[in-house]
């Protein structure tokens, strides 16, 4: 594991050294769709060498049908999209083109890859010298490993890159990626084994290789699952799509405006994971007033967090779970209508549980954030009645620093959460409060508390409170949100600046 870490370090260092000026929202579709082309030549070359060699089930075929490479999942390479190929032009001039003519190539063998692969390789503004370094250290990859050793370690240098990118771009990565942590939490703390799983607001699909993970490590099959998501942003999407062509992950995952336009409509989802954007004011909640998916209040236009949560509520299966990643102001708003459409979800008993994170998690934002649990049905018989209760878990004080900016959950920050749900939820857990850190409270303590659902009210933890908010997160999101308008307003001046350059003004 440490050795696959230091390659991961070695290889991202690498190539961002050949980024020299680019910006890295640029450059990520550069790296990635490299590393995506050396991935499916990899595996088309696996399997053209059994079916040149012709032995046992391989007798008689032909290494460059189309149709061996279908009826084995693997997508077939034109000989001139071929690595090899590329990789000994990769000095030449004429480089950028040959990859964006390989992309092409690819796209029309292969119908589910059409429009989803980058062409952006002959490009004047790239310089073809560092692209030829880029082919030659991504050439390396697995460069001595055969079969699955070989994909799956592309998979995770892809995984990787888009974690480094993310926090490259800073403010805007958090657009496609959720931090490992995170998602690793969620997937621990709702098992999805078989069934539907779904993410209205995907992002570069980390949500499933997450879910394919989880399947493997417990010697499940991910065929038993079904896999949907929806994502607004065009370049996003094919992000994704990369990343589960990767893992061989087969998901119905559509373009769109999941409130405008929702993909899936008549869908009822077994597991939900999903991370949406915070806090977002401009998602048409004007036009959405009279939405079937507001059955416990109409969210105010400009807030979508409850509208996030109702509709993943609205797509749930009878027995389904969700676990949904929320700014902490989420817990205790009354803006808009908030707090009584809190109090009915709290009513209706669909939280399960609530869990306060530690700050500096993402990479996109300082604000602080939670996890909503929610459960369809909480008297199915799967696990033990929790029909009058609700856990908290306070994880605020856990994560360690990987960097001046970012924290992240250990492995055993990780079980110590999910331990404590799967204990208080199941019939034979041993479950306990824990001062400070988790609690099982009565919806009537709920109550009492005005509905506030912050864990620090329940599991014991020190507090000053300002005005229902605990003094400490009030003044984590303050500092947050002054550090975002500030951001703001030197891109402002930046633009600014930028336009007045561009007429003749120079400041």
């Amino acid at each position: 594991m440490t050795d696959i870490k230091n390659l991961e370090k070695t290889l991202w260092t690498a190539a961002d050294k050949m980024r020299s000026n680019m910006d890295a929202a640029e450059y990520k579709h550069v790296v990635l769709g490299l590393i995506f082309l050396k991935y499916i030549s990899d595996a088309f070359s696996e399997l053209y060498d059994k079916l040149a060699e012709g032995k046992g089930e391989y007798e008689g075929a032909n290494p460059e049908d189309a149709d061996e490479y279908l009826a084995n999942n693997i997508f077939f390479v034109p000989e001139k999209a071929r690595w090899q190929f590329l990789q000994d032009r990769a000095k030449q001039p004429s480089i950028g083109k040959l990859i964006d003519d390989a992309m092409d190539a690819i796209e029309k063998q292969n119908s589910s890859l059409k429009g989803v692969l980058p062409k952006i390789y002959a490009d004047p503004e790239l310089n073809k010298q560092r692209l030829g370094e880029l082919i030659d250290l991504i050439g390396t990859i697995g460069f001595n490993q055969k079969g699955h050793v070989s994909k799956d370690l592309l998979g995770r240098v892809y995984e990787y890159f888009l974690g480094q990118f993310a926090d490259a771009e800073g403010k805007k990565g958090g657009q496609f990626y959720t931090p490992e942590s995170i998602v690793k939490l969620l997937v621990k703390m709702l098992e999805p084994f078989n069934g539907r799983v779904y993410d209205g607001c995907c992002g570069s699909g980390g949500m499933f290789v997450q879910s394919e993970k989880f399947v493997e490590e417990h010697q499940g099959n991910f065929k038993d699952l079904s896999v949907y998501g929806q994502e607004s942003n065009p370049t996003t999407l094919r992000l994704a799509k990369m990343n589960l062509a990767i893992r061989g992950i087969d998901a119905k995952i559509e373009l769109g405006d999941t409130f405008l336009d929702d993909k899936h409509k008549d869908l009822k989802a077994d597991f939900i994971l999903a991370n949406p954007p915070f806090n977002i004011s401009d998602w048409s909640g004007e036009q959405l007033r009279d939405d079937q998916r507001w059955k416990y209040g109409v969210p105010p236009t400009g807030n979508a967090n409850y509208a996030w949560l109702q509709h993943f509520i609205h797509k749930l299966s009878p027995n389904g779970t969700a676990g949904i990643v929320l700014a902490n102001g989420s817990m205790n708003s009354n803006t808009g209508n908030e707090g009584e459409i809190r109090k009915n979800l709290i009513e209706a008993g669909l939280i399960d549980c609530m869990v306060s994170l530690p700050a500096q998690l993402f990479f996109n934002t300082q604000i602080p954030a939670c996890l909503w649990f929610l459960a369809r049905n909480k008297t199915n018989g799967k696990y033990r009645n929790r029909s009058n209760e609700i856990l908290f878990i306070d994880g605020r004080k856990l994560g360690v620093l990987i960097n001046r900016r970012n924290k992240e959950l250990t492995e055993k920050d990780l079980k110590q959460i999910a331990d404590t749900y799967h204990n208080w939820r199941n019939p034979k857990g041993k479950y306990q409060d824990i001062d400070g850190f988790c609690k099982n409270a009565s919806i009537e303590e709920v109550k009492k508390n005005n509905y506030v659902l912050m864990p620090g009210r329940y599991v014991g933890t020190e507090e000053e409170e300002s005005g229902g908010i605990l003094f400490e997160d009030k003044m984590q999101t303050l500092t947050a949100a002054l550090a975002e308008q500030f951001a703001k307003r030197n891109d402002l001046e930046q633009k600014i600046i930028s336009n007045l350059a561009s007429i003749g003004f120079n400041i």
